[in-house]
């Protein structure tokens, strides 16, 4: 009996190529995308307790392409997950893993860097397990993007416009710009005045040359160390 293999890839239009580079051997189904994501309804993350553990539930719409893929898993002896070779692609297969049951200690992760015959063969030639490293980068995005998110997004609605979002990016941007624009507006003017020269240097040929007055009698001046312009002209009658 002939051996069944799987590939699940993300598009639709690649999975039709490919499966023409692997020959009848070989089903080729996409996942169109995430097939698991945080609920829309509720936070899905707990934030009290078990290290911000995320709640991942299959995306409402996606209920027919998860019941082919799972059974189309259940008919098959090997599994191949070649989602994208991104950080989205490493997590989509993750998600897939845990929806189909395939073992991730096993090298069935693939990835095609060129859809063509010899990448398709070349990406099949060398599988690999899933890169976990890869996985924990993604759901530390999303995760930050719901925990900062959830909480502001609604504030713009009220505030600004409905149907706007935030996330880890937007919020930490607008509070750089918030802490900018608190700094101006408690800014005091100061007055202050600084000496500068143009002193002649000594020898033949030699140029005129720039120069700030930096200390009085050892004292180095701060910046606003000479206050006003009687002070000004006081320092500059005692250098004469």
């Amino acid at each position: 009996m002939a051996k069944s293999n799987l590939v699940i890839v993300e598009s639709p239009a690649k999975a039709k190529t490919i499966g023409k580079y692997l020959g009848p051997d070989y089903k080729v189904l996409a996942s169109m995308g995430h097939v698991r994501d945080l609920p829309k309804s509720k936070m899905g993350v707990d934030l009290e307790h078990n290290d911000f553990e995320p709640d991942y539930q299959p995306i409402k719409g996606k209920e027919e392409v998860i019941d082919d893929l799972m059974k189309a898993a259940k008919k098959s002896d090997a599994i191949y997950l070649a989602t994208d070779p991104d950080r989205e692609g490493e997590a989509i297969s993750w998600h897939l893993a845990q929806m189909l049951g395939v073992d991730m200690k096993e090298q069935n992760r693939v990835t095609f860097n060129e859809i063509t015959k010899s990448g398709v063969h070349y990406g099949m030639e060398h599988p690999r397990t899933i890169d976990e490293k890869l996985v924990d980068a993604q759901q530390a995005r999303r995760i930050l993007d719901r925990i900062v998110g959830y909480k502001i997004s609604p504030f713009l609605w009220r505030k600004v416009r409905k149907g706007l979002s935030a996330g880890r990016v937007q919020s930490v941007a607008v509070r750089i710009i918030l802490d900018r624009e608190e700094e101006i507006r408690a800014f005091k003017q100061q007055e202050y005045w600084s000496i500068d020269a143009l002193l002649a240097a000594k020898g033949y040929a030699k140029k005129p040359f720039p120069a700030k007055l930096y200390s009085i009698d050892g004292k180095k001046l701060e910046l606003a160390g000479i206050p006003d312009e009687e002070s000004a002209k006081k320092i500059i009658e005692s250098l004469d």
